[in-house]
C-alpha cells in the first residue's frame, strides 16, 4: 500500500505540473497580456506602449522562463529604468537592496498580486476558499445521505412502484441544471410576490415578529451574500439545496444499480431461504457491498462541486471560490486565475487518491500488483 501511495503521489505531482503549465500558457497568450496592459494602463495605449509595459514587467520573456519564475525555481525578472530605479518580480523600487529576494514563486509561498482586488492572491483566495468549503460541506451532508437512502430504497425491490417513482425523481433532478432549479427555488421560496411566501404571509405565518423563521416576508432569502460570514438556514439553504439536488440523482442511480445487483446475489438468496429478516438482509449483508461503487462516485462529486459552485455562487451572489473564479476570468486577473486553477487541480488529484485508497479498503478482493 505504501508503494502504491508513493507511486500515485509521483503521478499526481507530474499531472499537476503538466496541467498547471497548460493553464499558465493559455493565460499568458499575448491577447490576454495586451488586455492586461490596457486594463492596468490606458485602453488607448499604443502598441509601442503596450510592448514597453509588458517588457518592463517580464511578460515578454519565453514561456518556460516565466513559468519557472512563477513556480519559484528561477530568479525573478529585474528591470532598471532610465532614471536609475530598479524593480523586479520579487521587490519594488522602494525595497532596500539588502532585502530584495532573488526568487519569489509558489514554492516560496508567493502567489502573486491580484490586479482586481488590489491585494495579495493568497489573502484574497483563502477566505473565498473557506467559504466554498463551508458550502461544500453542507452540500455533502445533505446530498450523500439523501442519495443513499433514495438509492437503497429503490434498489431493495426492483421494478416496484417505489423503485419507479424514486428512479424518476433521480433522473429529473440530474436532468435539471443548477441555473434552472436555482431560479425556480428563488421564485417559489424566496419571492415576496410569487410562490409560497405570499400565501404564508396571508395565513399569518410570515411578516410578523413571530414568523416561521423570524426573518421577514419571505420563506428563504434569495441572496446568500450574508451567509459568507453568518450562515443561517434562512440565507444558506437555497444554494445548498440547488447543488445537492443536481448531484443527488446521479449518486442515487448508482446506488440503486449496485443495490439491485447485490440483492440478486447467491448469498442474499441463501439468507432469505434461512428466514433472515428482510431488514437484516439489507442492512447487514447487502448494504456494505452495495456501497463500494457509490463510494467512488461520491468522492468524484467533490471536484464536480468546484464546477457547480461557479454557477450557484454567481446566481445567489455567494462570494466564494466559484464567484472568485468568475471575477478572475472576467477581469483577466492572470495571477488570481492561475492560483484558482492550481487549487482546483490539487483538489481533484487528492480526491482521486482518497477514492482509490478507500476503494481498496472497501473491496478486499482488490489486490495491488
Amino acid at each position: 500500500m505504501g508503494l502504491f501511495i508513493l507511486r500515485r503521489l509521483g503521478v499526481m505531482l507530474l499531472t499537476a505540473l503538466c496541467l498547471t503549465f497548460i493553464v499558465f500558457w493559455l493565460t499568458n497568450l499575448y491577447p490576454n497580456l495586451e488586455k492586461l496592459a490596457k486594463n492596468q494602463g490606458n485602453f488607448r495605449m499604443s502598441d509601442e506602449a503596450v510592448t514597453s509595459f509588458l517588457g518592463d514587467r517580464g511578460y515578454l520573456q519565453p514561456t518556460y522562463d516565466k513559468f519557472g519564475e512563477w513556480l519559484g525555481v528561477m530568479p525573478g525578472w529585474v528591470t532598471e529604468k532610465e532614471d536609475g530605479k530598479v524593480f523586479g518580480r520579487c521587490f519594488t523600487a522602494d525595497t532596500p537592496e539588502d532585502e530584495r529576494p532573488t526568487r519569489c514563486g509558489i514554492l516560496q509561498g508567493d502567489w502573486g498580486f491580484s490586479t482586481v482586488f488590489k491585494a495579495n492572491v493568497s489573502d484574497t483566495l483563502a477566505p473565498r476558499l473557506a467559504a466554498t468549503g463551508k458550502l461544500m460541506l453542507c452540500v455533502l451532508l445533505l446530498m450523500v445521505p439523501a442519495a443513499l437512502i433514495v438509492g437503497v430504497l429503490a434498489g431493495m425491490r426492483e421494478g416496484s412502484k417505489l423503485d419507479r417513482s424514486l428512479s424518476t425523481f433521480s433522473i429529473a433532478t440530474t436532468a435539471t441544471p443548477e441555473y434552472v432549479s436555482g431560479v425556480i427555488f428563488i421564485a417559489v421560496l424566496a419571492s415576496s410576490k410569487y410562490g409560497l411566501s405570499p400565501l404564508l404571509v396571508e395565513w399569518g405565518l410570515l411578516g410578523t415578529e413571530d414568523t416561521l423563521f423570524g426573518k421577514g416576508k419571505t420563506l428563504f432569502l434569495g441572496s446568500a451574500t450574508s451567509a459568507v460570514k453568518d450562515a443561517t438556514f434562512w440565507n444558506f439553504f437555497l444554494p445548498v439545496l440547488t447543488i445537492s439536488l443536481y448531484g443527488m440523482g446521479y449518486i442515487a442511480r448508482m446506488t440503486r444499480a449496485s443495490m439491485t445487483e447485490v440483492m440478486t446475489a447467491q448469498y442474499i438468496r441463501t439468507a432469505r431461504l434461512k428466514g433472515v429478516k428482510f431488514s437484516d438482509i439489507v442492512l447487514k449483508h447487502a448494504l456494505r457491498n452495495a456501497l463500494i461503487a457509490p463510494f467512488t462516485v461520491i468522492m468524484l462529486q467533490i471536484p464536480w462541486l468546484l464546477n457547480g459552485v461557479v454557477i450557484v455562487e454567481t446566481l445567489f451572489n455567494y462570494k466564494g471560490f466559484g464567484w472568485l473564479l468568475v471575477q478572475a476570468a472576467g477581469n483577466n486577473d492572470i495571477e488570481l486565475l492561475l492560483a484558482v486553477s492550481v487549487v482546483s487541480v490539487i483538489v481533484v488529484l487528492i480526491t482521486q487518491l482518497i477514492s482509490d485508497i478507500g476503494y481498496v479498503y472497501l473491496n478486499p478482493r482488490i489486490r495491488i500488483s
